[in-house]
């Protein structure tokens, strides 16, 4: 008996293990489950798709845009189809996937929407269907950035659009019913910020890097996670993951100490060592009544190639969570 207990420990952890193994190359990775697939899409030409029984063996999908979104060259002139930062979402038998469309270090940006009713490309209703702009922010006109957006709904099933990066911090817009179009009047929330030089112009995105908001709601809180410093940067990537929480979707957001996310406040969950020089722009969803954290780190050990990390959460006496294990040690 006490050899057939070591077994099954072995193989427990080895199965565990190769949950957290995944080596598929992303950036900015989001999930969600259909039936019994799991479907991931990230940043990518055309939005890359993969999808997964077990969230250990990854297939490549098509992607959600094949030619580049009609609408993309108004915003940014002679766009390449290389869409950031996707947001995955089922809602009303529909699902709504909020992309970025930007240039590299400038607010010239926009947040576009388009749905389906199955991610199963073999299904005969398998369709994307664009639906432009959702938000648009213009270099010196805004002081903020459309781009890494994520959906809640707030304890009264209203939508709210939580987006953003550098700049003045991170941005909430409330949205109609429809999804697809802000609610009028106009209600406006920042929910994350740190300090930025004032000195700078506002085309600058500025010395206070935070960015990726996701929020996700657990223990009567909505959490709110997000990236904190330089991403995309192979050996000199900084990124790390902070969280704050608060009852109310719309903040404020407090850290552990009690510090307004507003005021340069969060938590540390996630941070880079030798092996991984920085991890971030991260996910979370309960699968089968399991927490994960679903993000990319920079691979010391592959030129700093972006790769897929899944973890487990666990939460604390004080409802705080953590990784379950450091997989990037």
């Amino acid at each position: 008996m006490k050899l057939l207990k070591k077994i099954v420990l072995v193989l427990t952890i080895l199965i565990e293990s190769s949950l957290f193994a995944q080596n598929i190359r992303v950036h900015d990775p989001v999930l969600i489950q259909q039936n019994n697939t799991f479907y991931l899409y990230s940043t990518g030409s055309g939005i890359d798709c993969f999808s997964s029984p077990d969230l250990i063996n990854w297939k490549k999908e098509p992607s959600v845009f094949p030619e580049k979104p009609i609408w993309a060259d108004s915003v940014v002139p002679e766009f390449k189809n290389h869409i950031w930062a996707p947001d995955i979402s089922f809602h009303n038998n529909t699902y709504y996937l909020y992309y970025s469309v930007s240039a590299f270090a400038k607010n010239t940006s926009a947040i576009g929407l388009v749905t389906n009713s199955t991610l199963n490309p073999t299904d005969a209703n398998y369709k994307w269907v664009d639906h432009g702009i959702v938000i648009q922010s213009i270099p010196n006109r805004d002081l903020w950035n459309a781009i890494d957006p994520n959906l809640i709904f707030d304890e009264n099933n209203t939508p709210w659009l939580s987006f953003g990066s550098f700049w003045n911090g991170l941005k909430m817009v409330k949205l109609n019913p429809d999804l697809k179009t802000l609610a009028e009047p106009q209600q406006w929330h920042t929910i994350a910020r740190r300090q930025r030089s004032f000195e700078l112009d506002d085309t600058d995105p500025g010395d206070a890097a935070l960015e990726a908001p996701f929020i996700f709601k657990k223990n009567n809180y909505y959490y709110l996670f997000l990236s904190w410093d330089l991403c995309c940067r192979g050996e000199n990537s900084t990124y790390k993951v902070v969280v704050g929480r608060s009852k109310s979707a719309t903040g404020p957001f407090i850290d552990k100490k009690g510090k307004d996310l507003n005021n340069g406040g969060g938590s540390l969950i996630i941070e880079g060592n030798k092996n991984w020089y920085g991890a971030g722009h991260n996910s979370t969803y309960t699968f089968n009544e399991i927490d994960y954290i679903v993000f990319h780190a920079y691979d010391a050990n592959d030129n700093g190639s972006p790769k897929l990390k899944i973890a487990k959460l666990s939460w604390d006496s004080d409802y705080w969570p953590s990784l379950k294990n450091n997989i990037l040690n």
